[in-house]
């Protein structure tokens, strides 16, 4: 090596050792890893995104749905078209919405993955450098330097449980709550198709006048009631 110059840092090899770790942590395997506090049931769940894309995907149905509707109504074209229009809108909005939810998600999941399994040839190669880190993250946290020594000792001693530590304390990453792209998908698909059946309602009672007035009003009031 040049004097002078530093060494390169490049991530470790995977091995099968770390893979298997890794995935024995994703698939809460082997020993019990402890799992974030439980809540209360008077509280929600404000931390995963599941109202932010409730929200979304209920808006923009809402929106999309009632601005295609009220296209189509001011061409005066006869109801039956309208509401075929409303329902197209609904499938195809909420189709897209759903696979783009999927994809997004996969994409996420895919990548904490490969930072779990970079973590975990971290631990199986460098075991020593990982309880360094062990030690410094208990001590940021406020115990002392000793017990912090003996905790950070510990998790070493469970490789699972010190890839769990890592990924929560120094990735940011819950390995037993990354998410089902398909429940992602599911849940975007039912929120864009609820907010675009509002305004498509009317139309499968009233035609005309009464039915354009209505779906106005329906979608103003849900915008409020959601907004």
């Amino acid at each position: 090596m040049v004097k002078g110059k530093g060494r390169q840092h490049r991530p470790p090899a995977r091995t099968g050792r770390s893979d298997d770790l890794a995935r024995r942590v994703l698939t809460e395997q082997g020993p019990a890893l402890p799992r974030a506090r439980r809540r209360e049931p008077w509280h929600r769940d404000v931390q995963g995104g599941a109202a932010r894309a409730a929200v979304f995907g209920i808006s923009d149905g809402l929106v999309s749905n009632i601005s295609l509707i009220l296209g189509f109504a001011g061409a005066a074209p006869t109801p039956s078209v309208v509401r075929l229009a409303g329902i197209a809108g609904l499938l195809s909005g909420a189709c897209s919405m759903a696979a783009g939810e999927y994809v997004s998600m996969r994409a996420q999941t895919e990548l904490f993955t490969r930072e779990l399994h970079v973590e975990a040839a971290q631990i199986t190669e460098d075991p020593d450098g990982e309880h360094a880190q062990l030690v410094d993250i208990f001590t940021n946290r406020g115990i002392e330097p000793e017990t912090a020594q003996v905790l950070a000792s510990e998790h070493m001693r469970t490789p699972e449980l010190a890839l769990l530590t890592h990924a929560r304390e120094e990735l940011g990453i819950d390995p037993t709550e990354l998410g089902s792209p398909w429940a992602a998908a599911t849940s975007s698909f039912v929120a864009f198709a609820v907010g675009a059946s509002v305004p498509l309602v009317p139309w499968l009672l009233l035609t005309g006048g009464a039915a354009v007035w209505l779906s106005v009003l329906l979608g103003a009031v849900a915008a409020l009631a959601i907004g």
